[in-house]
């Protein structure tokens, strides 16, 4: 027995000794993925072994979560997801995995608001003007999501109750898909993560309306919130963290949330977060595993009042 608490101890000790896999449950420059990327390469270089991002999208995330909830528990493959971990199980009637307890939250990497955007083609100036042409003609106006029931599409259904319109959700794999139908015009709005979005808007192919967190986002100062351009009640929280599969050891859990909060801290994260509109924002294991246990709840109400139906 004491050989093999010593051999144990030495192989976790060891860790990392191959490459990590993490997986994005969302597409190839989405929010999601930019955030994954801009924090992989300073972690392989401090950990001494390279993370490797594996996009696994489709079906609002679930795809990808599967694949993490039934890998091997030994670190070497984590995920890096958005809110949608909180609202898959109220908007699935069933799901291959148990949300909580085939997951250990590592720590959050990021919170950042949505962008609601909207093409200037569509002379839609204002939160206001959007408001105002939704109830001229209920049921006329569409928005996209990155997937049916994804944080982006909840951002969606609570400023429509907010605004007591009627829109229509049209759910793409992605944000990159959900922006070019927008930037074409072939979708009204969307409630984007700044980070693909904010190049359009400097250069005017997208109008930036509102951005529906609580606060104003540092990368976009004179875009007033939801709330304040005239929708209370219509904020909502978007964040980005990293989980493991659920028996993954506490040491490793541990290691990697030190890592996450190491690469937040270096002057090349911080600079590429502000330039995404992204805040820093961790938590420790144990406080990330009851955050996302509270949100699940919080998230269930939301889709019920949205009168969502699970798919």
């Amino acid at each position: 027995m004491a050989l093999c608490t010593a051999l144990g101890a030495g192989a976790q000790g060891a860790y990392p000794n191959k490459p990590i896999r993490v997986i994005v449950p969302f597409a190839a420059g989405s929010t999601t993925d930019i955030i994954a990327r801009a924090i992989a390469d300073k972690m392989g270089a401090s950990m001494g072994q390279s993370l490797v991002i594996d996009n696994r999208g489709g079906a609002s995330g679930t795809i990808g979560q599967q694949a993490v909830a039934t890998a091997a528990p030994d670190g070497y493959t984590i995920m890096i997801h958005s809110s949608s971990h909180t609202v898959s199980p109220s908007t699935f009637a069933k799901l291959p995995f148990d949300t909580v307890a085939d997951f250990a939250g590592i720590t959050p990497i990021s919170s950042l608001p949505n962008a609601l955007v909207i093409s200037p083609s569509k002379n839609i100036k204002t939160l206001k003007d959007l408001v105002a042409t939704a109830k001229a003609k209920p049921g006329s106006v569409n928005f996209a999501s990155a997937g049916q029931g994804s944080a982006t599409h909840l951002n969606a259904e609570k400023f429509k109750m907010a605004a007591d319109i009627d829109a229509t959700n049209i759910p793409f794999k992605g944000s990159a898909e959900a922006v070019t139908e927008v930037l074409a015009g072939r979708v009204d709005y969307y409630f984007s993560p700044i980070a693909p979005v904010i190049g359009q808007i400097k250069d005017g192919q997208l109008l930036a309306l509102a951005v529906g967190s609580p606060k104003r986002a540092a990368a976009l100062p004179d875009v007033p919130t939801t709330a304040e351009a005239g929708v209370p009640g219509s904020e909502f929280n978007f964040w980005i963290g990293m989980m493991a599969p659920a028996k993954t050891p506490r040491e490793i859990v541990n290691r990697l949330h030190d890592e996450v909060v190491k690469a937040l801290a270096s002057p090349e994260v911080k600079e590429r977060f502000l330039k995404l509109g992204a805040d820093a924002w961790t938590l420790k294991p144990e406080q990330f595993d009851a955050y996302i246990k509270e949100e699940i709840a919080s998230n269930a109400r939301l889709v019920k009042a949205a009168g969502l139906a699970p798919q």
